[in-house]
């Protein structure tokens, strides 16, 4: 019989043959550790039929519009149109094509494809590469796909800041002193906070930090696992410093393996359990997502790590997800088979609704948007001629179909309209007695009274 469960889920939670129910950070997670189809297809239904309940609960809210003429009368029995144009949650993805290529294929039509998807960009800050060169950067070339960005609505993250990787690196650091190259790393995490304050502020500050050297110890060039103090003391630097420079920016300390490996995920927990008790100003959690890279997380394990750093009280952002099609085995225990663009869509439509519906998570981003220029093979959501793959039509599906609010009616006798719909912004029209139809703008916020009264005159 095959083993739907993962090894070290079993030793976690337990050896019984029948799926159970733990309560943990406040809701229900199924956990199953059977060997058997049933009850791992019973698994998956649970945590979606959760995930769909908070999805009605958190991602929606209340709202009432009233229309009323210049003399404060009613506007009753007036067609109403009620569109959201923007969700407040970020589904996005990297947007490294319109920095890195010089010469871009088709540049308009993955703009096209791009904004028709997303609302949120992620453009690359890698030292190295940003700055091969001492005081020369790619600051223009950034700052145009930037704004190519916010006339299109779409937020901007800016990934990395301070990586400790070989690859996050610049060599022009060599042979100058731990003391010397933090001066310097900090140096640069202010310059280009306050440099793109206004253009890009959310910010991936730190990028995997357990797994990579301290600062201290840089000039090694090498992952190493570093002690927590160690660790935390150049963390808690570089948000102080980023914190300095824009405190209205949004900070992300990103890492990976969290879901995939329980001791790893202990370990970020605790680094951020220290930074706390240091007072970092630190106001999100980054969550990686392809780690191992042909692996399809369990829902229980997807769960299991969401409501663990929920625990800790910050956002939660899932910072780099890419399920492949290019036909390599499936890992991981919870499925068999190949990766292919069915099952890529498959996994991308079960992972988008469980982080979806949790709480904590305000931000999905996608590692690589087509196939022509990606990190793994088949990752992209669009072929290489920029055709939509059966993920970008399911994923345009969700974002903006099912999760999407669209209301046609009319006032009542008061002149109002009542309606539950989804965070994000809305346009909202009303025709009146003359045929005229007036648009008005409005934001739908949760925990919000979302009473909005316009003047059609």
């Amino acid at each position: 019989m095959k083993s739907y469960g993962r090894h070290r889920s079993a030793r976690s939670m337990g050896t019984t043959a029948a799926a159970f129910l733990v309560l943990l950070g406040g809701s229900l997670v199924q956990r199953v550790t059977a060997a058997t189809p049933a009850n791992v297809r019973d698994a998956e239904a649970t945590l979606l039929a959760l995930a769909q309940r908070n999805v009605e609960q958190y991602r929606q809210s209340e709202a009432v519009v009233t229309f009323k003429d210049r003399n404060g009368r009613p506007v009753s029995n007036a067609p109403v149109r009620i569109r959201q144009t923007r969700h407040a949650f970020l589904f996005g993805c990297i947007g490294f094509d319109l920095i890195w290529l010089r010469e871009p294929y088709q540049p308009e039509l993955w703009k096209q494809r791009f904004s028709e998807l997303f609302n949120f960009a992620v453009f690359p800050f890698y030292w190295a590469r940003y700055e091969p060169q001492r005081g020369t950067t790619m600051r223009e070339r950034t700052i145009e796909a930037v704004q190519w960005c916010r006339a299109h609505g779409i937020t901007t993250k800016g990934h990395p800041l301070v990586w400790t990787n070989p690859s996050g690196l610049p060599k022009w650091l060599d042979g100058l002193s731990p003391e010397e190259s933090e001066a310097l790393m900090l140096g640069r995490v202010k310059r280009e906070v306050a440099g793109f304050a206004g253009l890009i502020d959310t910010w991936d500050v730190v990028n995997e930090p357990i797994h990579c050297r301290a600062w201290k110890n840089v000039e090694a060039r090498a992952y190493i696992r570093e002690p927590i103090d160690a660790v935390a003391d150049y963390v808690d630097k570089a948000f102080r410093a980023a914190h300095e420079a824009n405190p209205d920016a949004h900070l992300i300390l990103n890492e990976y393996y969290t879901i995939a490996r329980t001791e790893d995920r202990q370990r970020f927990y605790d680094l951020v359990v220290e930074l706390k008790r240091r007072g970092t100003p630190i106001s999100g959690l980054g969550i990686q997502a392809h780690e191992p890279r042909q692996e399809w997380f369990s829902p229980q394990e997807v769960w299991a790590t969401l409501e663990r750093f929920a625990e800790l009280g910050f956002p939660l952002h899932i910072t780099e997800y890419i399920p492949q099609s290019g036909g390599k085995d499936i890992a991981g225990g919870w499925r068999d088979g190949k990766w292919t663009e069915q099952t890529q869509a498959e996994y991308a439509e079960q992972f988008f609704r469980l982080c979806f519906g949790h709480p904590a998570v305000v931000s999905i981003n996608w590692w690589g948007f087509t196939d022509r220029r990606i990190w793994l093979p088949g990752g992209g959501l669009l072929n290489e001629q920029y055709e939509p793959k059966r993920v970008y039509n399911r994923l345009h599906d969700l974002i903006h179909r099912q999760w999407k609010t669209r209301i046609e009616t009319r006032t009542d006798g008061n002149g109002a309209v009542a309606f539950r719909g989804f965070l994000g912004s809305y346009e909202i029209a009303v025709e009146t007695d003359d045929g005229r139809s007036r648009k008005y703008e409005a934001v739908l916020q949760a925990k919000q009274a979302n009473r909005w009264t316009f003047t059609t005159d």
